[in-house]
């Protein structure tokens, strides 16, 4: 019986392709390519409150950068690439005169997750799992129907915060601080 390889696109191939016309984003995942549809206007405004507090800090602070829905590679052979909806990444990981024009070779310090209604709980955990075994150090999953925030440093063991809490993120964010209510404000 005669058997088919199938060919996994890397991630140097996936950089490469073009937007799609439909505007929904895609992923790389064990080499296939996955497409989803863009998120809602309460994901985009979360997204968008993450990201300038990040960046705030990022900027006062001068320890790093932030991106938006950039390519994180999370794994080889066949590859992965996720886009984070937020990501810090220190001056350590990526020096702050190199701007790689494709996929860093490090992890980003911090990648935060805005959750959509279509997101299941598995699908967040495997994320959460793949991007701390990929050598990110924090994960936030961003819940905008619960208004909370999960804090994961190690798969399958996060610290739930609600609005009123304070976020803090001494070893990757020194100094930063924010309430958790301020990404849903």
């Amino acid at each position: 019986m005669a058997t088919v390889e199938t060919r996994h696109m890397t991630a140097d191939e996936f950089i490469l392709l073009p937007n799609p016309a439909d505007g929904s984003r895609m992923e790389l995942q064990r080499g296939e390519v996955v497409r989803t549809p863009r998120p809602g206007f309460e994901h985009g405004l979360v997204q968008g409150r993450a990201f300038f507090l990040l960046e705030t800090y990022a900027r006062a602070s001068r320890r790093g950068r932030v991106t938006v829905e950039s390519g994180q590679l999370t794994e080889r052979g066949p590859d992965t690439v996720r886009g984070p909806d937020v990501a810090f990444w220190s001056f350590e990981r990526v020096p702050a005169d190199q701007t790689p024009r494709g996929y860093p070779d490090a992890a980003a310090d911090l990648v935060v997750e805005v959750m959509s209604p279509s997101d299941t709980d598995t699908q967040l955990r495997d994320k959460v799992r793949e991007y701390l075994t990929a050598g990110v150090r924090v994960v936030w999953v961003v819940d905008p129907a619960d208004r909370r925030v999960t804090v994961y440093h190690r798969p399958d063991e996060g610290r739930v915060l609600w609005p009123e809490a304070t976020l803090t993120e001494e070893e990757v964010l020194p100094g930063f601080s924010c309430r958790v209510g301020e990404f849903f404000a």
